[in-house]
């Protein structure tokens, strides 16, 4: 059987996430919600990225998740997978080069930005329009999305996965590849009991 390229999403959107294992994600909230409460935490990011991306017309879906399955079960309907390489970065780069295959552009983003909403994503793809790579920072010195047209396996390599200086060593691998690149303004991450507060207060996790 053939497939019409015409009839092929033009975006994508991977959603990246660890499995929600107690004791395994939203370690730092342990001792605020207990194991289990981090994890149920850590379930609802994911569904509620899920359905924010979801609300992006004309891109494809889905969920690429690390760790043991157990006995979690993605969201009803979700299309997924499993994350493959031996650091996140190579995790990273191995679903650019499985999408980027298939559409003209991809947004990967994590579950830990509840304050992120779909008009920025949907400003990610119209950055790329005239651009190689969009960037949305995380104030914590990491970040929130990563988009691209093309695989560039250059910008996941050699880089301190979960530190301060993620974006910092992103941002100057960008610059060494020659890549013409758009940054979004920095949102926040959710992953102390502070972040939780704020997020709470703000209503990012009612949606």
């Amino acid at each position: 059987m053939t497939h019409d390229r015409r009839l092929r999403p033009r975006h994508a959107i991977a959603v990246f996430a660890r499995v929600p294992a107690p004791g395994r994600v939203k370690t730092r909230l342990i001792p605020a919600l207990g194991a289990a409460g981090a994890a149920a935490l850590h379930a609802h990011l994911i569904e509620r990225t899920l359905a924010m991306a979801r609300a992006v017309d004309g891109a494809a879906v889905r969920l690429w998740l690390a760790g043991e399955l157990g006995g979690y079960q993605p969201p009803s309907g979700t299309d997924w997978s499993m994350q493959e390489g031996a650091d996140l970065g190579a995790r990273m780069s191995g679903a650019f080069v499985a999408t980027l295959a298939r559409v003209r552009a991809c947004v990967l983003v994590g579950t830990d930005c509840p304050a992120l909403r779909p008009e920025h994503l949907r400003r990610a793809f119209e950055e790329l329009e005239q651009t190689d790579v969009v960037v949305m920072p995380a104030e914590d010195g990491g970040y929130v999305l990563i988009a691209l047209t093309a695989p560039q396996p250059r910008l996941f390599e050699d880089i301190e996965w979960g530190g301060p200086t993620v974006m910092q060593a992103t941002r100057a691998r960008i610059e060494a590849a020659g890549l013409r690149a758009a940054y979004l303004p920095a949102l926040p991450d959710l992953d102390t009991p502070a972040d939780l507060a704020r997020a709470r207060a703000a209503g990012w996790l009612d949606t």
